[in-house]
């Protein structure tokens, strides 16, 4: 049986408490040529690699959702009633595929049974061979099932269905890895700023997705959504796979000078090798606070993004071309936000205006009550425009939320980040398979009262969300983390930096 251990340190829990004196158990020392580094212009991206890894992999989440988002636009035209001439010139209205509200709910939520079995195991081999395999080639693998998926949906509904499960399979593996790749290339003080540069394109995926995808299906049919996004992926796999390297050691374009700096500001350690204390990773509070706010975030966050453009049909009545635009707007605020916080979030721990764990915990919260306002909001003002505009803030201030729970799985244990994403995103994609079917049932005529429950149970999950991480999280380095993260010993000790990312206490 597991036993939580709580956490006792309930001086994180201010967060709107200036840090005068941070004690920090572990520091990073950087001479004169490494601050140097910093001075290179940001546009300069090829002379700062770890930023060219953060915008490759930011068009790699991109065409992530772009892939994951398109049948929730292709199904809106596949399932449309449509003009049909018979042989003795009668005309009909039939949809090219006759699918009630639950075959559509379930094939939405299919592909998500297939991603929740591959979390724990992309986080597992990203952290023994290396994220940047493992999260390139799950997504080739889908963006192929992708091409092949308008011959295959008019074989039948089943074998539709048995591909966005196999799709799934394969994309579950590149959330987790992902931090795999941070581990190796992310320094304490940049964390946020580097994930969620490429976190947010997840959002503009989306955003390219709901717009695109409604244009293309007007103007060429259906199928050539499925095409033009897969077709993108796989040059985006050749420009991963050859322009990225594993680590910063194995880059052959990487300047001495940013070497030195991440190897400094990271430690030499063995990534590979690294054994993972399993029942103390289970058994932590700050881990499961963590893992709550993702399946909090991702409930509210999977219902909109497989059933937006269908309220926006039914029960706000705009056409399958403007739902599409409309159902965009929440994302691409999120992917604005997304970039807002992480700067902010950063700027306040260098600035040591907050500690990590206020940070983290203020960024969060602060983003779960507003979404849980707004969620209400549009359930209970079900009109165009005030849904609109509170949809568009509920998915939007979600940004925020990515500088808390998400880098907080970098903050507790950075050895062991891609194997605790990966068990936090198994609960997390949760959502994604239940919020879609359970909206399928709810909504069975598509009336606004069945719609405003749907609204109702999203902003519950969020303020249990808040409630849990508000007590529960921690953004210090977990003593079962320590014995992987051991710093350089012979680093030259010149100039003392406090390292917020590992460990700070008010």
């Amino acid at each position: 049986m597991i036993i939580i251990k709580p956490y006792n340190n309930w001086s994180n829990c201010n967060l709107f408490t200036r840090s005068n004196k941070l004690t920090i158990k572990n520091k990073m020392w950087l001479d004169e040529e490494d601050e140097n580094e910093e001075k290179i212009p940001w546009w300069k991206i090829w002379k700062r690699r770890r930023y060219l890894v953060a915008c490759l992999a930011f068009l790699g989440f991109c065409n992530i959702y772009t892939l994951r988002v398109n049948l929730s636009i292709a199904v809106v035209a596949m399932t449309e009633n449509k003009s049909v001439i018979l042989e003795n010139g009668t005309t009909i209205y039939k949809p090219e595929f006759d699918w009630n509200s639950k075959q559509t709910g379930l094939l939405l939520s299919s592909f998500f049974f297939g991603y929740i079995t591959t979390q724990f195991v992309g986080g597992f081999i990203g952290a023994k061979v290396g994220g940047k395999k493992v999260f390139g080639l799950g997504l080739l693998v889908t963006a192929i099932l992708t091409l092949l998926t308008p011959l295959l949906a008019k074989l039948s509904y089943e074998v539709l269905l048995a591909v966005r499960i196999v799709e799934g399979v394969f994309e579950g593996v590149t959330y987790p890895c992902i931090h795999a790749v941070w581990a190796r290339w992310a320094p304490p003080l940049e964390r946020s700023r580097l994930a969620t540069i490429a976190f947010a394109g997840s959002y503009v995926g989306t955003v390219i997705a709901m717009t695109t995808g409604a244009l293309l299906a007007n103007a060429f049919g259906w199928e050539s959504i499925f095409y033009v996004f897969g077709v993108i992926a796989v040059i985006w796999f050749l420009a991963w796979w050859f322009i990225v390297a594993e680590s910063p050691s194995e880059d052959p374009h990487i300047s001495k000078k940013e070497l030195k700096y991440i190897l400094k500001a990271l430690g030499d350690r063995n990534q590979n090798n690294v054994k993972h204390p399993w029942k103390d990773i289970l058994s932590s509070a700050p881990v499961w606070a963590i893992i709550v706010s993702h399946f909090s975030e991702n409930w509210g966050f999977y219902t909109l993004l497989t059933q937006l453009p269908k309220f926006m049909k039914e029960a706000l009545h705009f056409d399958l071309a403007s739902s599409g635009v409309m159902s965009a707007l929440p994302y691409l605020a999120m992917s604005i936000f997304t970039l807002i916080s992480g700067y902010l979030a950063d700027m306040c721990l260098e600035r040591k205006y907050l500690t990590t764990t206020q940070v983290r915990k203020l960024f969060n919260c602060g983003a779960f009550l507003a979404q849980t306002v707004f969620m209400l909001c549009a359930g209970f003002l079900l009109s165009p425009v005030v849904s609109s505009i509170c949809l568009t803030l509920a998915v939007g201030l979600g940004g925020f939320a990515w500088s808390g729970f998400s880098i907080n799985y970098l903050d507790v244990g950075p050895a062991h980040a891609s194997v605790i994403m990966g068990i936090g995103n198994t609960f997390a994609t949760v959502p994604g398979i239940i919020s879609p079917a359970l909206t399928g049932f709810l909504v069975v005529d598509g009336s606004p009262s069945e719609w405003r429950n749907v609204f109702y149970i999203a902003g519950g999950v969020y303020l249990f969300g808040s409630i849990i991480y508000g007590f529960f999280a921690s953004s210090e380095l977990q003593p079962w983390a320590w014995e992987s993260q051991t710093l350089n010993p012979s680093s030259k000790k010149t100039k003392g930096v406090e390292n917020q990312g590992y460990v700070s206490e008010t």
